[in-house]
This record gives structure tokens, sequence and C-alpha cells, in this order.
């Protein structure tokens, strides 16, 4: 019995139909950022795409999720205007950015009296760097010695071209570059858990300049800041899953991927299991972007029959996960910050582990009262039982901003993300998206690309995939 929601001929466990497929049809495993872009792009291409997902919900690492509170996101994510190809298909696939994203322009604030700074770009739009150097002169808390050396840290890594010969870690180059013990505090250090979800002492110094190269270092409009208003899964998954139903292609959740196999180099055949198909199945496919996680990347292709598939597999088992916790603390529905996100000063010696902490009801009225305090990097402090975390969380709002209020949300959710990103350390070795075997092609943040583990870098990869893909069908 075949299945026409999955594609071309399918058969049960039991026995293998003879497959006759185009060249046009497409399966896309994996139904995170990275797979979904590809999905998109494919299906723009008038390709017959079938999306896999074995969760039962879209979006990966960057998703909604449901509690037994209300619906949350695993994370709180900020994007930036830099991020091109997100924002091209989010528009491509009929997403408002202007009504799901709320634009700020570049910015480092500490809530007032705490001994922070007050770091914000103009509105106005200055050409890199004047931007940088209009932000330096308005901003409160840093002294004349902290500015020279921001100053001086941009204009050295612009006459760098933001490349070194001999990556380092991001500590080692903020000594090289004489930065300021206040500096990095306030600055440096936050901005690289932020950006690289890695500390700065064993964080890749290139990627994070290329993160700076397209932040401090580029015009106001690409250093804007995006916070999503929209939930994770509605921001762009699930508005490519319609977007590729539209187009002739299939998206099922609750589709797992047994193991894959190369059919005479012509085509793949697919093992999935799941409610989505009413048991196992087998089906094919001239074609597959592999858009798991990095492990199960490397599962796959591992069992693959006759392939030699061990240097990939040697890239993809080498990442180090980090973890990033989102602490959700729900007070009265009127209780707001008086801006939309605050930088924190983190101690966890102090207990004090909250680094940046967003009031969910600036975003989204229904959430009103919803505060996001966010942990990067976030493995010692997950360890800690879930009370005491969200306590000690509680309490380090109130005393910040000197509301004790604060200090007793009516309830609290932990969400912490094991495997959020891989740890980006210094010259990491990166797989390409060409696996080398024909009709194949990986996909997802761990792929080779200037930027660490964040959705732009997911999106790339996946647009980078389908047009390998592409490529080889017009062969």
């Amino acid at each position: 019995m075949a299945d026409p929601g999955i594609a071309g001929t399918a058969a049960d466990k039991r026995g293998h139909a003879e497959p006759t497929l185009t060249s046009r049809s497409i399966a896309v495993i994996g139904a995170g950022w990275a797979g979904c872009a590809a999905a998109v792009e494919l299906a723009r291409a008038g390709y017959k795409v079938t999306l896999l997902e074995a969760a039962r919900s879209l979006g990966g690492r960057a998703r909604r999720v449901e509690t037994d509170r209300k619906q949350l996101d695993n994370g709180q994510h900020i994007l930036l205007g830099a991020y091109s190809e997100t924002l091209r298909l989010m528009k491509l696939t009929g997403v408002d950015s202007s009504q799901a994203v709320l634009t700020l322009p570049l910015q480092m604030r500490y809530p007032p009296g705490t001994g922070g700074m007050d770091f914000v770009a103009p509105s106005l739009p200055l050409p890199a760097p004047l931007h940088l150097a209009a932000a330096l002169l308005r901003a409160k808390g840093l002294k004349r010695e902290d500015k020279l050396s921001l100053a001086r840290f941009s204009t050295t890594a612009r006459w760098m071209g933001w490349r070194l010969n001999t990556d380092c870690s991001v500590s080692e180059l903020l000594q090289r570059f004489d930065q300021t013990e206040r500096l990095i505090q306030l600055m440096w250090r936050p901005l690289c858990l932020a950006a690289l979800n890695t500390p700065p002492e064993r964080a890749s110094a290139q990627v994070f300049l290329n993160v700076l190269r397209d932040s401090l270092g580029a015009k106001r409009r690409a250093s804007d800041m995006l916070l999503p208003r929209a939930d994770l899964s509605a921001l762009f998954p699930e508005a490519a899953a319609r977007y590729v139903e539209a187009h002739g292609g299939n998206v099922r959740s609750g589709a797992k991927v047994q193991a894959l196999r190369s059919i005479e180099g012509r085509l793949w055949q697919l093992d999935i299991s799941g409610a989505a198909v009413g048991g196992t199945w087998s089906t094919y496919f001239s074609g597959v972007v592999l858009a798991t996680g990095a492990a199960q990347a490397a599962a796959l292709l591992h069992d693959i029959p006759e392939a030699d598939t061990t240097a990939i597999c040697s890239q993809l088992t080498a990442f180090a996960p980090e973890a990033i916790t989102t602490v959700y603390l729900q007070y009265d529905a009127a209780t707001k910050l008086e801006l939309p996100f605050y930088a924190l000063l983190d101690d966890p010696d102090s207990h004090q582990y909250g680094q940046f902490v967003f009031d969910r009801g600036q975003l989204d009225s229904a959430q009103s009262g919803l505060l996001a305090v966010i942990i990067s990097a976030s493995g010692p402090a997950a360890a800690q039982p879930q009370e005491l975390l969200a306590e000690a969380v509680a309490v380090q709002l109130a005393v910040v901003f000197q509301r004790p209020e604060l200090g007793r949300p009516e309830w609290f959710k932990v969400i912490t993300e094991k495997r959020a990103t891989y740890a980006s350390s210094p010259g990491l070795v990166r797989p390409g998206n060409a696996t080398g075997l024909p009709g194949l092609a990986l996909a997802g943040d761990y792929t080779a690309g200037d930027y660490p583990a964040t959705l732009e870098s997911a999106v790339r990869s996946g647009v980078a995939a389908a047009q390998l893909l592409k490529g080889s069908a017009a062969q």
C-alpha cells in the first residue's frame, strides 16, 4: 500500500515497490531553520519537496514549546539587520517583518544605578564607523580610556579587514587590542556570550570578529537588533511549511528517518517511522537534504552502506554542545520594564546568573507581565534545581531594578536547551554542505560559514544545500 502523503512510491517494511520518480522529488530531513530554508528554496525552484520532522513541532532548536503554564519559546533570540537571508525568506513565505519583530538600534544598556553603561547607536542612518563614533560620544558609564579602547578596537579590526592570520581565543584577542577590564566586562564578554554562546576564554576570535563586522562595523540598518514578537515557530518554520505545501510539497511532523540508502547512485531510499506514516515505510527520492542536528546526521551518514563517510562523520561528532537556559518569570500583567530588554551584570559566584532580561509584554501584549531572563553557556547554572535557579534570578532582578515585587513572581518556568549550540572554539573545522555522495547535501548551523550557531547561519546553510542539489540536478 502506497502513502501518497510522502512521495513517489512507498512500501511497508516487508517489501519494496519499484521506484518510479522524476528527478525533481527531494526529501528534506529535519524541519529546523536550516531544513525549512532548504525546503522553501527547492519548492520555489519547482521541486516536489517532502519535509520530514521527527518531532511534533517545527523549528528544531528555535521553536515554540507547550508548557503547563502557557506557550513559550525554548529560548529568546535576537536577530540582526544583517541577517539578509533570514529576512528574505521570511518575506518570501509571507511573514511581515515589520509586524513580526521589534526593530531597535544596536545597544548595550544596563539598569540605571547598577554600575553598568548605556550604549545606544543613533537612529540616524549614519555610515560605519560614524554610527559607532556617535554612540561612543553619547555613551554613559564608560570612562575616557574605555571609549578610546573601543574606538581603537574598531579602527584596528577594520584596518585588518576583520581577519586574523591565525585564530585565537576572544580573551587573547582583547588582550592584544589592549581592551580595558571595564569594557571587557560590560561590552565584549556579554556580546561574546550572546553571539557565540561560548565564554571568551574559549571562544573563536575570528568568528567573533565576523559577528562584529556585521554589527559594530556595519551600517546602522545592518546593525539593528530585531526582537521577535511572534513565537519562534511562527516567525519562519510554520510559514515555510505553508509555502512548501502551497507549492505542491508535503510536510510531515512525527516522521523519523531511520536509515538512508543510495540506489545505484541515482535514487535515495529512506526508511521512515512514526505516526505520520502509519508505521514504518520505505520511500524514494532523487535527492536529499540532511538537515538534522550534527550527531543525528553523523549517525545516518555512518550507516549508509558502501559509502566512506568517515571524514565527515568525524567532523560532525567533534562538536561540543553548549546549553542556553531561559528563566521565564510571570508577574501581574501591569508589571513592565522601562525598556524592552536590558543587559545584566552576571556573577555566578554571588548567585547572579542572568545576563539579559526581556520584557515579553513589550513584544506581545498577550504576554504582559512576563519577563524572560537569558543565561548563555548555561551548563553550571542549569545543573542547579530549577526552583533555586528561578529564585536566584528573581532576587537578582529585584535588586538590580530596586523593585522588591520582582522577587515574588506568580509562577516561573525554566527551559534549558542542552544542545542549543556548539562551542565555537578557535580553529574549529566545520563540514561543508557537500557530502561527497551524489544527490545528498548537508544543512545546519554547524556547516562551514562565517557565523556561529545562529538562525542566520542555519538559514544560509539551508539555502546553500538547496543550491547544491539544484546544481547537481542541472548537470
